[in-house]
């Protein structure tokens, strides 16, 4: 089970909610599948609506302080915005299946993954457990294995 608090998942959908159209994405810092902290960061890719690429230049400085001593980064958000509450194939091609947490945001639903070699999820993703319920933000719900109604 992921290990994440209120506010980091609150300050999650809220960084996602800032621009509804463009892919929100950030790091996630921690230890194991602990998330101690988030940090939006900039969405650099060519096509933001479409997909998200994290500003290289905060990943840098992110694995600089971790190296210091500050929480390592474990993996990353993102939003997918008109779309499923789920990793895409292009997340899956992108994803190195090194264990890292991926927690993506459609809607009203928040998903948390893990990056393995041969997961269930586009050969690339096994869920993990979201224990943290966060309030509803309007009438849409979906049911499913993968994804968790967070009314």
């Amino acid at each position: 089970m992921l290990e994440i608090s209120r506010e980091s998942l609150d300050r999650i959908v809220a960084e996602t909610m800032r621009d509804p159209v463009v892919e929100a994405c950030g790091l996630l810092l921690g230890s194991g599948l602990r998330v101690d902290a988030v940090e939006p960061c900039r969405n650099v890719a060519a096509d933001p609506a479409r997909w998200f690429e994290i500003d290289p230049a905060a990943l840098i400085a992110a694995h600089r302080r971790a190296r210091a001593g500050e929480p390592a980064v474990i993996g990353c958000f993102h939003s997918h915005p008109g779309g499923r509450a789920e990793p895409s194939p292009r997340d899956a091609a992108d994803a190195a299946p090194d264990g890292g947490i991926w927690i993506v945001v459609a809607g009203d639903h928040v998903t948390a993954w893990r990056a393995v070699a041969g997961g269930p999820l586009h050969g690339r993703f096994e869920p993990l457990h979201l224990p943290t319920r966060l309030p509803r933000r309007s009438a849409a719900s979906t049911t499913g294995a993968s994804h968790r109604d967070l009314s």
